[in-house]
C-alpha cells in the first residue's frame, strides 16, 4: 500500500517543488536541489518547476545553472499566469543580475501586488542599481505588508549559502531603508 502511495504523488510533481523550497529554507541545500530536480523530471515542461530550479540554484551559489534554468522557465508557459516569476526574478537578484530581475518581479506584482517577497527583492536591485527614490519605495511596501519586517530575521531566513552574497543582499535593503 505505502509503496503504491509514493507511485501515485510522482504525479504530483509541485509536492516536489514544496519539499525543495523546504529543505531550501532549511538550508539543506543538497536535499533541496534533489526535490526539485525531480520536480522537473517529472514535468520538464514546466516553467513553474524551472523558477523552482533557478531559485534553488541561485541560493546555492550556482549562478551559471540558476541563470539557464531561469532562462527556461521565461521560456515555458505557466500552469499559472505568472506565478513562477518570483522565483526567477529572486534568482536574477541573488545572481547579481539586477536589470534582468527587475521585469519579472514587477510583472509578478502587477498580478500578486500584496506578496512581501518581490517588493523586497526589488528593494535589493533597486538599491544595488543606485535608484534610491525607487528601493525606498519599495521598502515602503514591503514595510506596508510587513509592519514587523527585520532584516536579522530576514537575515536568518534567506537561505542565500554563500556569505559574500547574502552580507551584500542585507546591505543593499539596509541602503533601500529597511532595518
Amino acid at each position: 500500500m505505502g509503496q503504491r502511495d509514493l507511485t501515485l504523488s510522482d504525479s504530483w510533481h509541485r509536492i516536489y517543488n514544496g519539499l525543495g523550497y523546504i529543505y531550501l529554507f532549511q538550508q539543506q541545500y543538497e536535499q533541496a536541489l534533489a526535490e526539485i530536480e525531480r520536480a522537473v523530471s517529472l514535468v520538464p515542461n514546466e516553467a513553474g518547476n524551472y523558477a523552482a530550479l533557478a531559485m534553488a540554484l541561485s541560493e546555492i551559489g550556482k549562478t551559471t545553472e540558476a541563470l539557464q534554468a531561469a532562462a527556461q522557465a521565461l521560456r515555458l508557459k505557466p500552469a499559472v499566469p505568472d506565478l513562477h516569476l518570483a522565483d526567477v526574478g529572486v534568482a536574477y537578484v541573488v545572481a547579481g543580475h539586477y536589470e534582468e530581475a527587475r521585469a519579472p518581479l514587477q510583472r509578478f506584482l502587477s498580478h500578486y501586488p500584496n506578496h512581501p517577497l518581490p517588493h523586497l527583492m526589488l528593494a535589493a536591485v533597486y538599491s544595488e542599481l543606485g535608484q534610491a527614490a525607487e528601493a525606498q519605495k519599495e521598502a515602503v511596501e514591503v514595510l506596508r505588508l510587513n509592519p514587523h519586517f527585520s532584516l536579522e530575521v530576514h537575515k536568518q531566513r534567506m537561505p542565500i549559502k554563500d556569505p559574500a552574497v547574502l552580507e551584500r543582499h542585507i546591505a543593499a535593503l539596509r541602503k533601500a531603508g529597511l532595518k
